[in-house]
């Protein structure tokens, strides 16, 4: 048995999976997801698992060579923004539309439980050399 660490099969094993260029996205709970990627759904009640405790565990994780979020976070949820802003420092903004047009192309998905908006993030895979 794992001791640390994610510890959820489910999310464990499709991080595993995962390689350079794959795009992860960790989404809020209101975020459509299309058809297509493999979704770890996480959420359990309104605002846990919260959208910075899964990105704090996915970022020990994973190696991110870049991130893209939507851009209307900046107003609606400042302190997302301000989250995103310190953890990925190189982080990209579109619009809401453009965001979920690229989940379309995600690997995986993990959906939070958060409930708050705006509070998606696109990761892109990097490697570790």
């Amino acid at each position: 048995m794992k001791k640390s660490g994610i510890l959820n099969r489910h999310l464990a094993g499709a991080l595993a999976e995962l390689g350079h260029g794959d795009a992860v996205l960790i989404c809020d709970v209101g975020m459509p997801i299309p058809p297509g990627p493999r979704i770890v759904d996480l959420a359990f009640r309104a605002g846990v698992p919260s959208f910075a405790q899964v990105l704090d565990g996915l970022l020990d994780e994973l190696v991110v060579e870049g991130a893209t979020a939507a851009e209307e976070i900046r107003e609606a949820n400042p302190e997302a923004a301000r989250l995103l802003t310190e953890r990925l420092p190189d982080l990209t903004h579109v619009s809401h539309d453009a965001l979920k047009g690229l989940t379309a192309d995600a690997r995986l998905v993990v959906r939070t439980g958060e409930a708050r908006p705006y509070a998606n993030v696109l990761l892109r895979c990097g490697v570790f050399f």
